[in-house]
């Protein structure tokens, strides 16, 4: 597998796990919740080849910091994200961002300066409403989760990966997407997720986005039971200058769920 996190950097948010690969034009992979960077490895080697290939885990998820009073909210993750650029010493690089990625990437470019060459929205949490009807009910709940037993809580994990599925993964995938959630800080990080969420956090940028100052394409899985494909109709609408791709029979997660339509998808973005 060439997905990694061989690497370490402190950032305002404490420390980041983080790897790369490959050679080429810079290319960053920004993943979103309840996702960490593992959820790109069926793309990491394929871009790779063309690309000098950097991702991370976001602080609170995967490998990444999660200590009990660390603030992992979007307006943290925008900060980060820019922080990683400088860290990498990245200068336009191209990104391509899926889920909460999508609005931590928009904020670094449109609150805190960082350039794009280029960049790919997919599936991606950008405009409000956010999630999904359960992300809503433990947002406003949250109390009653933080103290489920552990084997509770681990049903809770796989169900909503799942719900946010429209085809089948393989175990492998599965368990690499909810391990990270299944130990003491990864159960506390889980639910401060849903406690930290906060709709304002697009809202102060959704006005922007017309103003974005690279290329940008859209691509959208079509089955997505989480963030309909309406949704983002409407985030083209707000970038009338992007592309926009579906992906039938696609949901929530194109990268696993199909990656070689994700990578045709990608081949008119990532060629020099």
């Amino acid at each position: 597998m060439t997905w990694n996190l061989a690497h370490t950097a402190d950032t305002p948010a404490g420390p980041v796990a983080w790897g790369s690969a490959g050679s080429g034009p810079p290319l960053v992979l920004a993943h979103g919740w309840p996702w960490s960077s593992v959820s790109w490895h069926r793309l990491i080697p394929a871009v790779a080849e063309t690309h000098s290939v950097h991702w991370y885990d976001m602080p609170g998820y995967g490998r990444s910091g999660k200590r009990a009073d660390q603030p992992t909210g979007l307006d943290v993750q925008g900060q980060v994200f820019a922080h990683m650029l400088t860290h990498w010493r990245l200068d336009r690089p191209r990104v391509v961002a899926h889920d909460f990625g999508g609005a931590t990437s928009l904020r670094a470019h449109l609150l805190h300066g960082a350039e794009f060459d280029r960049l790919v929205l997919m599936n991606v949490v950008a405009m409000r409403p956010w999630g999904s009807e359960f992300f809503d009910h433990v947002g406003r709940h949250v109390d009653a989760f933080t103290g489920l037993p552990p084997h509770i809580h681990e049903a809770i994990v796989r169900a909503y990966i799942d719900g946010a599925l429209a085809t089948g993964l393989g175990s492998e995938d599965k368990e690499a997407l909810v391990a990270p959630w299944l130990d003491e800080a990864g159960r506390a990080s889980f639910y401060r997720q849903f406690a930290q969420a906060d709709e304002r956090f697009t809202a102060e940028i959704e006005p922007r986005y017309g103003a974005v100052r690279c290329p940008v394409k859209i691509i959208w899985g079509e089955a997505d039971p989480w963030i309909p494909l309406d949704r983002g109709r409407a985030l083209h609408g707000l970038m009338p200058g992007a592309e926009f791709k579906t992906l039938p029979g696609v949901g929530h997660l194109p990268q696993l769920e199909a990656p070689e339509a994700v990578l045709r998808a990608l081949s008119g973005v990532l060629e020099n």
